[in-house]
């Protein structure tokens, strides 16, 4: 799966009820948990005692989980709160009847669009765990790091452009159905200076 090393490959089912257990989830955390989740697998693992690769820093091993969900449209909530459970870096599959999407929660939850789980394949780009990690974090999220900037500035960076990106739309919008001249030249004013920024 992926494209990884067959040597990764485990197949181990994580039961809702242990991941219930293990944190303590109370009956509202469940239903929401229930309500978007069917099944969850590890699928791989990636460690030195699997592959050739040596440890990170920070990261000294990851897993591939195949999360199988009851709704296309799912709580992103639950997704990030399932990356931040389990205590190791995780590569989620989201899998809907044939249809997938990579996601990996890095300071937020980045993922993919929906495509069938063929067209997916994940290189282990890096000399330690630690670049490997980053890497695909930038190859799930579509990440094209600039100039001197490390990842998360990056992140935060592009977040910020989408948020000026919406807000011209948003603009853009009104500028088009504001009928009065004084209005639609403020709405223009604003947009102006959005647009400088959003450079």
């Amino acid at each position: 799966m992926l494209g990884l090393p067959k040597g990764t490959e485990l197949n181990k089912q994580l039961p809702k009820k242990a991941v219930y257990a293990k944190f303590q989830m109370n009956t509202a955390a469940k239903e929401t948990f229930d309500a978007d989740i069917s099944k969850i697998t590890i699928v791989n693992e990636i460690s030195p005692a699997k592959v050739a690769i040596e440890v990170g820093e920070t990261v000294k091993s990851f897993f591939v989980m195949q999360v199988t969900l009851k709704k296309k449209e799912f709580n992103e909530k639950t997704i990030a709160l399932l990356s931040k459970l389990i205590l190791q870096n995780v590569l989620l599959i989201l899998d809907y009847y044939g249809e997938s999407k990579l996601a990996v929660y890095h300071t937020k939850l980045i993922q993919t669009d929906w495509q069938p789980i063929v067209n997916f394949t994940v290189q282990l780009k890096g000399l330690n765990l630690d670049a490997i990690w980053e890497n695909i974090i930038v190859q799930v999220g579509g990440i094209q790091i600039e100039q001197s900037n490390s990842l998360d500035e990056q992140i935060a960076i592009d977040e910020q452009r989408a948020k000026l990106q919406k807000e011209i739309e948003h603009l853009e919008k009104l500028a088009r159905s504001e009928k009065q001249p004084k209005k639609k030249f403020e709405l223009a004013q604003q947009l102006n200076k959005l647009q400088s920024e959003a450079k």
